[in-house]
């Protein structure tokens, strides 16, 4: 509520006292005299008086002493007033008088004072709200009690500037004792606000679900739409509201109604990121289906928000994996876009297809390669090689093989020495142009090649493309569950590539030498001196106990080591 916050608190006024330095537009005696109304400081308040101190002077927001006493419900400093005949009548710049401050606090006392004295009963505020609207949307069942029993002010029960009425008002701020009491009193309203909401909507949209189950008990139309096309049950999902959105889908709520954006419920659950929503409505069988004047699929807006674990589930739910949205985009063309390397995991070991083009004619590939996305362009070509050689039976199904299924980046320990000499080889060995040979040789596509080409410009640039394409064609290898050193040898011979085989099989049989000479010694140090081995401050033993450990503990490391 405009302008209620300061008043209601004293905040650093309080601690800086009436002295501090300000721009109030008050005399010294005038904000000193404030600042005790505020304080409940009566001693000072009168001592001040005397000094014929101005007790009307308004501040740079047009508040008087008074407005801080009735917030804060200082009776004896409001009495201190009353008598010294101080105005009732003057509103701050929000338009807010004393009046409205005491049915706002719910201090009956002082509202019983102000009526007493000829305070103006039906005054209304910048925002058209009186003293009924303040009541009821602070819970001051008191003051709602007092206007309309006492006074007889039934004629207060009028829209404020926005339509609502105390009715919506006390539902929109999830009152329960406010909302049974204006039932009582025949207030109970299903009309409108000027953004057409009802009682309904605004209880949903803010998650009062006990004020919903107050309500559903007087509603005829739950599926009734506010300006925006919105149903209660939509703002329910909107914000998050659970309980709300299971109240109003028990007692009938359409699910799969469209806002006037065409958006659904379990989109904007989507957007937001709500996964129990998400989760909470697919149980209840929402339509993952987009229709036709919707432009995006639950999955798109998913993927689009970089919400995980929301993909996950609605992969899980069997959501279209290729749907297309109005651009003629899958998932995966805006996941690449994005450069998301988790949600391209999750949609390549999903098996989504990867030659489908969008209306330019692009392929999730060129996606990622145009938008520089160096590590989901390498990704993507290990999953299509993989794929590919799936489908010629050259790799095994997920079934507890030696490598688990990734596309990611690899940082393992297992294959680092492999890497280091692949590395090697692309930066130091192979020149200009023979990395293309290569991945020609090993079946990479024109497309592939021209996607990790792309990434790097430059003389140089070639020595990191032809890293890039030799660590794709080992993570093929490793799937197939092949020997990379092995077939790359063999591979660069049948391919025309002799000096660097040889090259590669001196640096791959001095590494066999390196682990030959270590095991032999490692087996000679344990037979021949067992306290030696074990102990913890000789190096060399140390280096035996690490590798003893490694070969131990790390899964299939011996077949590893026999790669180098």
């Amino acid at each position: 509520m405009k302008g209620l916050s300061h008043l209601l608190h004293a905040g650093k006024e309080a601690t800086q006292g009436a002295t501090a330095a300000s721009h109030d537009g008050l005399l010294p005696e005038e904000r000193e005299f404030q600042y005790a109304a505020k304080m409940n400081n009566l001693e000072t308040m009168e001592k001040l008086f005397k000094k014929n101190v101005n007790i009307n002077a308004v501040d740079t927001l047009k508040r008087t002493a008074f407005h801080f006493a009735v917030a804060r419900s200082h009776v004896s400093v409001v009495d201190f007033l009353l008598h010294h005949k101080a105005r009732l009548d003057m509103a701050d710049q929000h338009g807010l008088t004393v009046i409205h401050l005491a049915a706002w606090t719910g201090n009956l006392d002082i509202m019983r004072k102000l009526v007493k004295a000829g305070a103006d009963q039906k005054a209304k505020n910048e925002e058209g709200m009186n003293v009924l609207h303040f009541a009821a949307q602070n819970n001051s069942v008191k003051i709602v009690d007092y206007v309309l029993q006492d006074l007889h002010l039934n004629d207060l029960n009028k829209p404020d500037r926005r339509g609502k009425k105390p009715f919506l008002l006390a539902s929109e701020k999830g009152h329960v004792d406010m909302i049974h009491n204006l039932i009582t009193l025949k207030l109970f309203t299903s009309e409108k606000d000027k953004e057409g909401n009802t009682a309904l909507h605004l209880a949903a949209k803010y998650g009062h679900s006990e004020v919903v189950k107050i309500l559903l008990k007087q509603w005829g139309e739950i599926n009734d739409f506010n300006e925006n096309g919105e149903t209660p049950f939509y703002l329910s999902v909107e914000g998050g509201h659970e309980k709300c959105a299971e109240l109003l889908l028990e007692a009938g709520s359409d699910i799969n109604v469209l806002t006037q954006n065409n958006s659904s419920a379990l989109q904007v659950a989507i957007q937001n990121g709500h996964l129990s929503l998400v989760t909470f409505l697919i149980d209840k069988n929402i339509d993952l289906v987009p229709k036709p004047e919707q432009k995006n699929s639950p999955l798109h807006l998913a993927v689009t928000n970089n919400h995980l674990l929301v993909v996950k589930r609605l992969l899980d739910a069997n959501h279209d994996i290729n749907s297309l949205n109005h651009r003629q985009e899958t998932p995966l063309h805006l996941a690449a876009d994005l450069g998301n390397v988790e949600l391209v995991e999750v949609l390549l070991k999903a098996g989504c297809d990867l030659r489908a083009v969008d209306k330019h004619g692009k392929t999730a590939l060129a996606v990622a390669s145009r938008s520089n996305h160096a590590l989901i362009v390498d990704m993507i070509i290990k999953a299509e090689r993989y794929y590919a050689m799936k489908q010629e039976h050259l790799v095994h199904s997920e079934d507890g093989s030696d490598f688990s299924l990734s596309f990611k980046q690899d940082h393992s320990t297992q294959t680092k020495q492999i890497r280091s000499s692949l590395w090697n080889l692309a930066y130091n060995q192979l020149k200009p142009q023979e990395w293309k040979k290569l991945a020609l040789f090993w079946k990479f596509t024109g497309e592939q090649i021209r996607a990790i080409e792309e990434q790097w410009t430059g003389k140089k640039s070639y020595k990191e493309h032809g890293n890039r394409m030799l660590l794709i064609w080992l993570h093929g290898m490793l799937l197939a569950r092949q020997n990379p050193v092995k077939h790359i040898y063999e591979d660069l011979v049948e391919g025309g590539f002799q000096p660097l085989a040889a090259c590669f099989d001196a640096v791959a049989e001095s590494h066999r030498n390196m682990k030959n000479r270590l095991v032999l010694e490692i087996s000679v140090h344990k037979f021949l001196d067992p306290d030696r081995y074990a102990s913890s401050s000789d190096t060399s033993a140390w280096k035996m106990r690490t590798f003893i450990s490694l070969m131990d503990s790390v899964p299939h490391l011996d077949q590893v080591a026999t790669w180098i």
